[in-house]
């Protein structure tokens, strides 16, 4: 038996697919620049750019954090953003819309979070200091090197491990955005945090009384609902996920109402009479029919379409990438033997390849086998061993709850040691076991055909 998956859902998941592929090349290449400056002798400048202080006065108010934390903190925002409107996308109209659809990646998802975690705790519980604050860097999946690797074993790869491996990713989303929000927050201030609520109460009543300009949700988000929550205490990032449930994702005009005017307009257009221009210009007449097809054309798009397909090139290609440049450098001088080998360091290897495969696999297993759950017919367990291997690259995600659950810069090295050996491992371990058992399957298809 196979599966046949809807072609309404097979065309964004291959752009996206794509998309994030491409995204992991220039992740990888800016991390592996990282590593090479943080290794040579401009490692001492490349440290002290990042902790260079920017900010803004204006009159009696000021705002000076290091270049780092401006990425960690403010285009990070645009990362989470993004993941927002694709959490809002999917509980709308997406995979996560149908409960029968969410459940197993729900089940893997939360598997793949809370082993992890415990393992990480089990490693470090009888140490001193912030190292325990630590539990969440192994809970993380980085979609983007998952996707990208998974992308490397060509067009083989069954449509429905992709969507799975998708899916699973956007449950990890969900839950490292609730453990920053509820776990990895400082001291609060309850006067930002209400003045940050007010702003996001008059974004969601715009959303009801049908504002649809990308400006309004904007000005409102930045200056108002970010910054709010910035100086709050509460993680900025939290924010950028709150103003995107505020998008509105419902079209101002609907299938049948677009052709029509379409035609309409085409019609129009073909039927105008020819006038010579200068330089090849269209002539007036032209150019307002025109404009009237690109605005109907406009209100034919959900907003929260328009940005998260105009913001995935800037995340992909521009913010992760500098993320990456920022934080993934790590000195391998005499000490990273002994970070390798502190609790910290084995906590997250063990959370997340042991952690990650375990929890999504057993959890799988077990509620299969209590009849919770059924997993799909072309979605077999060597398959998932091997997507467990890849949800297990937590790089972007890890390295990020690692700026906020360590003040301590030794502590953060032996962070960063045990993320990139854990993904670099799960990685090249998800490759090739995905590799074995994809091999095989034309030939369980010729069998099962048999029959």
């Amino acid at each position: 038996m196979r599966t046949i998956v809807p072609v309404r859902v097979m065309v964004p998941v291959r752009k996206f697919f794509s998309r994030s592929s491409s995204g992991a090349m220039f992740l990888f290449a800016s991390t592996l620049i990282a590593l090479v400056i943080s290794n040579s002798p401009l490692a001492e400048h490349f440290e002290a750019l990042w902790r260079t202080k920017m900010g803004f006065t204006i009159g009696n108010f000021s705002i000076y954090k290091p270049l780092r934390l401006w990425i960690n903190d403010g285009l990070m925002s645009v990362f989470f953003f993004v993941v927002g409107l694709e959490l809002k996308r999917e509980v709308v109209a997406g995979e996560l819309a149908n409960p029968q659809n969410a459940v197993v990646p729900f089940v893997a998802g939360l598997g793949g979070m809370l082993l992890p975690a415990a393992i990480f705790v089990w490693f470090n519980y009888q140490t001193s200091g912030e190292a325990i604050n630590g539990w969440g860097i192994p809970m993380a999946t980085d979609i983007a090197f998952a996707l990208g690797v998974m992308y490397l074993l060509g067009n083989k790869v069954p449509l429905v491990l992709r969507i799975f491996l998708t899916a699973l990713a956007i449950i990890d989303d969900i839950g490292a955005v609730l453990v920053i929000a509820f776990f990895y927050t400082s001291e609060i201030s309850m006067g930002n945090l209400a003045i940050g609520a007010g702003f996001l109460t008059t974004m969601a009543i715009g959303n009801v009384l049908g504002v649809r300009s990308t400006l309004f949700y904007g000005i409102l988000g930045i200056a108002g609902l970010w910054l709010a929550f910035l100086l709050s205490g509460v993680h900025a990032t939290i924010a950028a996920v709150l103003a995107a449930f505020t998008i509105p994702s419902n079209f101002e005009i609907n299938k049948e109402r677009y052709i029509r005017r379409t035609r309409y307009l085409m019609k129009k257009y073909i039927e105008l009479p020819k006038r010579k221009t200068k330089a090849r210009m269209l002539a007036e007449e032209q150019y307002q029919v025109l404009e009237k097809m690109r605005k109907s054309t406009d209100r034919a798009v959900p907003p929260l379409q328009k940005l998260e397909h105009n913001l995935h090139d800037v995340t992909a290609y521009l913010v992760l990438p500098l993320f990456a440049l920022a934080n993934a450098g790590v000195e391998f001088s005499g000490s990273f033997a002994e970070n390798f080998g502190s609790s910290i360091s084995l906590g997250i290897i063990a959370g997340l390849i042991v952690g990650k495969v375990v929890g999504i696999t057993g959890f799988l297993f077990v509620f299969e086998k209590l009849r919770i759950i059924r997993l799909p017919a072309s979605l077999n367990y060597p398959l998932i061993i091997g997507t467990a291997f890849l949800a297990a690259i937590g790089f972007t995600m890890s390295l990020f709850i690692t700026s906020l659950a360590y003040d301590d810069y030794a502590n953060i090295d032996r962070a960063k040691v045990g993320i990139l050996t854990a993904s670099l491992v799960a990685g090249t371990l998800g490759y090739f076991i995905l590799k074995k058992a994809i091999n095989k399957l034309p030939e369980l298809d010729e069998n099962l055909d048999n029959h």
